[in-house]
């Protein structure tokens, strides 16, 4: 389960493995509805119709604006997302955000658990399509 590829982009860093990307925010940074765009092609480019997950690794401050989740949630083969707080802060701020988002939302201590998390989900898909 190699990195894909990797990308450094104006406002954050991004690492795209087969089932899920890893995004890493830079500080500072206020996340609105263009942004939405850039990961819908970003995932258009390098998973086509695959499931995928996407993993948000906040280790720097930035905002989100929680109604873009309306828009990320239309992404159709997003399954979920998982979000790795820095601080406690950041912590009740994706707290709050899980509530703007009806697809799966999870949040964890560690990148660890969010990749095994991200991974499982994928396979389920996976399966569940192979079965129907």
């Amino acid at each position: 389960m190699g990195i894909i590829k990797y990308l450094n982009e104006e406002d954050s860093e991004l690492f795209i493995f087969p089932n899920f990307i890893i995004n890493q925010i830079k500080e500072g940074v206020i996340i609105e509805s263009h942004h939405n765009d850039i990961l819908n092609t970003i995932i258009r480019q390098h998973f086509r119709n695959e499931d995928m997950v996407y993993i948000s690794n906040r280790v720097k401050s930035y905002t989100v604006n929680p109604l873009i989740y309306n828009e990320t949630e239309k992404i159709p083969n997003l399954l979920a997302i998982a979000l790795i707080p820095e601080t406690e802060t950041m912590r009740k701020n994706a707290e709050y955000e899980r509530t703007f988002f009806d697809k799966p939302y999870e949040i964890f201590d560690t990148l660890g658990e969010a990749i095994f998390w991200a991974h499982e989900l994928v396979v389920r898909s996976k399966t569940q399509t192979i079965n129907e």
